[in-house]
Formats: structure tokens, sequence, C-alpha cells
């Protein structure tokens, strides 16, 4: 007994709007610029270790600083997201 052709529903596209190329980058958190300057260092003590664990290693190092070891970063941070701030009223004010 032969299957009935089952009927394809119609595909529906959702259109997107395009990124505006000028539009200012978002400020980094103070875990990411940890994460930038220890990623490669992990990497090399943990050869083997797959993108996901070589996260869960830095986010348990992150976890570990004490506040004034995370200063430098949170300085970074806070730095960063006074150029995000001026540039974004600078973009926006266009």
């Amino acid at each position: 007994m032969p299957k009935a052709a089952a009927a394809k529903p119609t595909k529906i596209v959702n259109k997107k709007d395009k990124k505006d190329p000028n539009k200012p980058k978002r400020g980094r958190s103070a875990y990411m610029f940890f994460a930038q300057e220890n990623r490669e260092r992990i990497q090399k003590e943990n050869p083997k270790a797959t993108f996901g664990q070589i996260g869960k290693l830095m986010g348990e190092e992150w976890q570990k600083l004490s506040d004034k070891d995370k200063k430098p970063y949170n300085d970074k941070a806070a730095a960063d997201k006074e150029r995000y701030e001026k540039e974004k009223a600078d973009y926006e004010s266009k």
C-alpha cells in the first residue's frame, strides 16, 4: 500500500535587518579581558582540552581571583564601557 504524499508546509522566511557596519562595538566585560589575556596560556597548559573545557577552566580561574586581582580587568572594562557610551552617543547623533 503506497504512502500518501505529505503536504509540504510553506516555508516562512524571516527578513533580518542588515547590521550597520558603523555601529560601535559593545564594551567588553572584565571577564572578557581576562579571557583574552589568559586563553593562550590555558590552551598550552591543557593541549587536549576542547573549546568548551577551555572556557570552563577559564571560568574557574576567574572565580578564584580575588577582587584585588580582578581590579585591572574591572578598570579596563570600565574604560571600554566609557568608550562605547561615547561612540554610541556620537553614532546616534548622526
